[in-house]
C-alpha cells in the first residue's frame, strides 16, 4: 500500500481525539501514527519547493507556526507538554535525522548504535547503554538513512549495501542494510564534538604527558613520517587532528580519507575523499588514486586518514621520496602488529618486492609509531610512543621510549596506572636538534602515577 493510501486509511481525526481524551489508548503506536497524520497534512498544506530556500532558522519558524496551526485546527486535546514534543519531533523528522536527532545534539554521547528500528544505544563515558529511543519501522528508518548518505553524495540500497558517510558537523557515519544486516538496517555514528579537542583537554585527562606531548610536537615540527595506531574507538583520528597543530602555517597539506573526518585549522589544506563506484559500477575512485594523484599537488605534508589497503605502498614510498612528515593512522593493538599490518597491505598493491626489501621499505619511511587504546573504564590514552630504527636482521627494530602500564583498578572502576619511561635516548634527537630544537637529556626518564 502507498503511502497516501496507508495515511487516508488511518483513523479520522475525531479517532484521534477521542483516543487521546480516554488517554488509556495515547500508546506509542497511537502516537506514532498521529504523527505521521500531522506530518502528511503539512507536506499538503506547505510549498517545501520554495521553503525549502529560506535560511534553516526561517524554515523552522515557518514549519513551526504551521504545525501549532494544525494541532490547534483539529483541536487535538494535547496538554503543552504533549503539544510541544509532538512539535519538537515532527520538526526532527522534518529537518533533523528524527528520533536520534537529540542524540546528535547531546554533547555527552560520544557513538549512536542503530540495531535496526527497535534498538537504539548510545555511548556516553565509554559506557554502552540502551535508550527508549525507536523508529516506528524499518522504512522509517531507511528515511533518515537515505537522507545521511545522499547528502554526502554516496547512496545505500540492495545492490550497494554498506556505505561510510558523514553529518554535517563531521561525525562518522557507518550502515550497513538487508540483505547484510539481518535484523533490519544498522547505524553506526561516531561523534565529533563541536568543539575541537585540543592539547590542553588531552594533557587534563592525563591522556598522555607533558613530557610526550614535548617529544611528539618536536617529532612533527622536525617532519618526522608518524604513524598513530589503536583499535576502534581509541582516538586515533582526534590525537591525528591535535598533531596536525603542530605542523607550521606555511606548509601545504593534503589529506586523503574515505569519508572526511580530519578538522585542521592550518591555512593552507587540501582535502580529498574517495568515491565508491555509481550503479552502474563506474566512477570509482579509491584512496590508492588520491595518494598518486597528491604527488602532483605539490604537498609539503600527506595526511592518510587511515591506512587500510594497496595505498599504503604509494604512501610508503612517497614518505621515501621527498615527502618527509607524512601521518596516518591504522587499526592494530601494538606498535609491531601495525608494521605486520602496513607489510599485508603494501602487498596488495601490483608493486612486487621481497618480504625483507617491504620491511626496508617500512622501516625507512616510518619513523615514530604512537600506540592508542580505550580502557576499560572508557577513558582513552597513549599507552606507549615507540622508534623505528630500521632493521635488525630480518625484522624491524621497534624501540618503546615510553609505556603506559596498567596497575589495578579502583573501587569506582577506574584504571589505576603510570606512565613508565624507558629512560633511553631518542633515536632521533639529533635529527631534532638539527632542525633547531632541543630536548631534555632526561625526557624518558620519569615515572608518572595515574589515579
Amino acid at each position: 500500500m502507498k503511502l497516501s493510501e496507508r495515511l487516508k486509511s488511518d483513523a479520522s481525526w475525531a479517532d484521534y481525539r477521542d483516543m487521546i481524551q480516554a488517554r488509556a489508548s495515547l500508546d506509542r503506536s497511537t502516537y506514532d501514527r498521529l504523527k505521521t497524520q500531522v506530518h502528511f497534512q503539512l507536506v499538503e498544506q506547505l510549498d517545501f519547493a520554495s521553503i525549502t530556500e529560506l535560511p534553516k532558522e526561517a524554515l523552522a519558524g515557518s514549519i513551526r507556526a504551521s504545525l501549532e496551526q494544525i494541532t490547534t485546527a483539529h483541536n487535538l486535546p494535547l496538554n503543552q507538554k504533549e503539544r510541544t514534543d509532538l512539535i519538537a519531533d515532527l520538526l526532527d523528522e522534518i529537518l533533523g535525522l528524527g528520533p536520534i536527532e537529540g542524540l546528535v545534539r547531546d554533547e555527552s554521547v560520544q557513538d549512536i548504535l542503530v540495531n535496526g528500528h527497535d534498538q537504539v544505544f548510545v555511548e556516553r563515558k565509554g559506557i554502552l547503554e540502551k535508550t527508549d529511543i525507536r523508529f516506528r519501522d524499518n522504512d522509517h528508518l531507511m528515511q533518515v538513512v537515505d537522507r545521511i548518505v545522499s547528502a554526502v553524495g554516496r547512496r545505500v540500497d540492495e545492490s550497494s549495501p554498506m556505505v561510510d558517510a558523514r553529518l554535517p558537523d563531521g561525525s562518522r557515519v557507518n550502515v550497513i542494510i538487508p540483505p547484510l544486516a539481518l535484523a533490519g538496517p544498522v547505524v553506526s555514528i561516531r561523534k565529533f564534538g563541536r568543539d575541537p579537542v585540543t592539547i590542553e583537554r588531552l594533557l587534563d585527562s592525563l591522556a598522555l604527558t607533558p613530557e610526550m606531548n614535548t617529544f611528539l610536537q618536536a617529532a612533527v615540527q622536525t617532519k618526522l613520517n608518524v604513524l598513530i595506531s589503536g583499535g576502534t574507538g581509541a582516538g586515533k583520528t582526534t590525537l591525528l587532528n591535535v598533531l596536525s597543530g603542530y605542523i607550521p602555517p606555511a606548509e601545504r597539506i593534503v589529506t586523503i580519507e574515505d569519508s572526511a573526518e580530519l578538522r585542521l585549522n592550518q591555512p593552507h589544506v587540501v582535502g580529498l575523499e574517495s568515491r565508491p563506484p555509481n550503479i552502474e559500477g563506474k566512477g570509482e575512485v579509491t584512496l590508492t588514486d588520491l595518494v598518486k594523484n597528491s604527488l602532483r599537488m605539490r604537498p609539503d605534508r600527506i595526511i592518510v586518514g587511515e591506512a587500510r589497503g594497496a595505498e599504503v605502498m604509494d604512501m610508503l614510498q612517497a614518505m621515501n621520496t621527498g615527502h618527509p612528515g607524512s601521518m596516518s593512522t591504522i587499526h592494530a593493538n601494538t606498535p609491531k602488529d601495525a608494521l605486520s599490518r602496513m607489510e599485508v597491505m603494501a602487498g596488495m598493491g601490483t608493486a612486487l618486492f621481497s618480504e625483507r626489501a617491504l620491511r626496508g621499505l617500512i622501516a625507512s619511511a616510518i619513523h615514530i609509531i604512537v600506540q592508542l587504546a580505550r580502557l576499560p573504564d572508557g577513558t582513552r590514552r597513549v599507552i606507549s610512543i615507540s622508534e623505528v630504527h630500521g632493521m635488525a636482521d630480518e625484522s624491524v627494530s621497534v624501540v618503546p621510549l615510553v609505556a603506559f602500564v596498567q596497575e589495578g583498578v579502583d573501587d569506582r572502576g577506574r584504571v589505576l596506572g603510570r606512565f613508565s619511561g624507558s629512560g633511553a635516548k631518542p633515536f632521533f634527537g639529533e635529527h631534532i636538534r638539527s632542525h633547531g630544537l632541543d630536548l631534555p637529556v632526561d625526557l624518558f626518564s620519569r615515572t608518572e602515577r595515574v589515579i
